[in-house]
C-alpha cells in the first residue's frame, strides 16, 4: 500500500473531508493527510509547484490549475455541490432573506457585511455590482483574511451579515445562520478533486480508490451532514 496521500483544499471543505477521510480509514483505507486553507492561497501553493496527490477546490480554480498543466490531464472529477448561506450574531435580529427584493433591502440596512476571498465573495461582489449598489455599500464591506472564516467576524460583531458557504457557517458557535440566498440569487460551487502532476502509478491508483469512496453511496449522507449534496 502507498505511503499517506497526501492533499490540499480550500477550508469550505475542511470539516467535511475529516469526516470523509475518517469514515475511508474505518473501512480500511490507507492514511490522509489533507491541508485546509484559504482557497486562493492552496491554488497558489500548487501553481507554485508544491507537490499534493490530491487538489480539491472549486470547480473554476480547479479548471484554471489544469489549465495550466498543475493537475493532470483527464482527473477532474465533481464532488459536491455548495449553497451560500447569510448569518448574523447570536441573538442578533434576523432579516428577511426570502426573496431577492428582501435580500437586497437587508444589505442596505446593514451596518456591515462580510465576505470571503473564495467562490461566494467573488459572487456576492457581482451580485451588488449587478444590484447597483456596490458603490453605496462599499464601505461598509469586510472582506475576511484567507484562511479566516465569514463567521467567526460576525460571532465577534466586527460585522452584522455574513456570507459565505453553508459549510463553514453552520458549525460556528456564535451564530445563527439566517438561510440560504433565495432561489433569484442563489449561488451554488462545485467542488472538485484532481491529481497532482507528481503522482506516480501506484499513487494515482490509491487517489482514484479514495476519490470513488468521497463519491460513493455511503458518502452522501455525509455530505449532507455538512450542508452540500453529491455533485
Amino acid at each position: 500500500m502507498p505511503a499517506t496521500i497526501t492533499g490540499i483544499s480550500s477550508m469550505a471543505t475542511r470539516a467535511l473531508l475529516a469526516e470523509l477521510v475518517s469514515a475511508w480509514q474505518a473501512a480500511g483505507g490507507q492514511a490522509v493527510d489533507i491541508q485546509s486553507v484559504g482557497g486562493v492561497e492552496a491554488a497558489r501553493r500548487v501553481a507554485a509547484g508544491e507537490a499534493f496527490d490530491l487538489v480539491i477546490l472549486a470547480r473554476d480554480a480547479m479548471d484554471k490549475l489544469l489549465a495550466g498543466g498543475h493537475l493532470q490531464p483527464g482527473s477532474l472529477v465533481d464532488l459536491v455541490r455548495s449553497p451560500v448561506a447569510v448569518a448574523v450574531r447570536e441573538g442578533a435580529p434576523r432579516p428577511d432573506i426570502g426573496s431577492e427584493a428582501a435580500l437586497r433591502e437587508a444589505v442596505l440596512a446593514a451596518r456591515s457585511i462580510s465576505y470571503s476571498t473564495g467562490p461566494s465573495g467573488v459572487f456576492l461582489t457581482g451580485l451588488f455590482a449587478r444590484w447597483g449598489i456596490a458603490e453605496q455599500v462599499k464601505s461598509r464591506m469586510v472582506q475576511a483574511p484567507p484562511g479566516v472564516p465569514v463567521g467567526t467576524l460576525v460571532a465577534r460583531g466586527e460585522v452584522e451579515l455574513g456570507f459565505q458557504q453553508l459549510s463553514e457557517l453552520m458549525t460556528l458557535p456564535g451564530i445563527a445562520v439566517v438561510g440560504l440566498l433565495p432561489d433569484e440569487v442563489a449561488c451554488i460551487t462545485t467542488f472538485s478533486a484532481g491529481l497532482g502532476t507528481q503522482a506516480g502509478a501506484e499513487r494515482i491508483a490509491a487517489v482514484q480508490a479514495l476519490l470513488s469512496f468521497f463519491n460513493s453511496p455511503a458518502a452522501a449522507a455525509i455530505k449532507q451532514r455538512h450542508g452540500m449534496t453529491p455533485a
